[in-house]
């Protein structure tokens, strides 16, 4: 492993899967597991306030924040992603790029929120990537992030790690990240779990947050940005 990039890996991966991500995508966001996403984030955040969409894939998120009235930049480290993502909504004032998570070029306090789904499982250092979050965040800015859970299939991304092997698939857990966070200038204001069908949800109401946590296909977080990192 010693001559492998996460980067070059990680692009090529999504760069592959960009088609058929365009497929599922709409369906996720409109009647899947990320339906409840925007209509949360709207009854946090005023409209007309700026919004970067950390992680976008190609695009749909971020054209249904543009929808909800908000302004709109987005950014995905697959250039294919991003490409698709300008091709579906060019004629939307919704600025695409194509960047690390971890090395975003926005300046400090640039945004109100920070949208990020699915995407700190996705990096190769999910605390510098919350850094950065805290860096381009506006004082009392709001941090929403959606992490897949340990239910969740696509975590099976990261099982070859068991025999040595490179995956572009980090372990990082819903209380790891709800804790690093936490330690790192940020206060969590509320969340929900999404779960698979077989999980009677009423019955998760009463559990503590940690075990509602263990049994979600994803939770999504929503931070503060109230203070200042730990610097470890």
């Amino acid at each position: 492993m010693d001559d492998w990039n996460w980067k070059e890996s990680a692009s090529k991966q999504w760069d592959d899967m960009a088609p058929v991500w365009k497929q599922r995508s709409e369906k996720m966001w409109e009647t899947g597991s990320r339906k409840d996403i925007i209509p949360f984030i709207s009854k946090q955040l005023e409209s007309g306030k700026s919004v970067l969409d950390l992680g976008c894939g190609n695009g749909y998120g971020s054209y249904l924040l543009h929808q909800a009235g908000f302004h709109v930049q987005a950014m995905d480290l697959s250039a294919e992603m991003i490409q698709l993502a300008k091709q579906q909504f060019h004629a939307l004032p919704i600025h695409f790029s194509q960047g690390d998570a971890a090395a975003p070029p926005f300046g400090n306090q640039s945004f109100d929120a920070i949208m990020a789904i699915n995407t700190l499982e996705w990096t190769e250092n999910p605390l510098q990537v919350i850094l950065e979050c805290h860096r381009m965040l506006k004082d009392s800015g709001l941090l929403i992030i959606g992490l897949l859970g340990p239910t969740a299939g696509p975590r099976t991304n990261s099982y070859p790690r068991l025999y040595g092997k490179a995956s572009i698939c980090h372990t990082i857990m819903p209380w790891e990240l709800q804790r690093l966070c936490q330690e790192n200038g940020f206060t969590y204001d509320t969340g929900f779990g999404v779960y698979k069908a077989a999980v009677n949800q009423a019955e998760t109401e009463n559990l503590p947050l940690q075990l509602k946590q263990a049994i979600s296909f994803m939770w999504l977080f929503s931070m503060r940005k109230e203070g200042e990192p730990s610097n470890g």
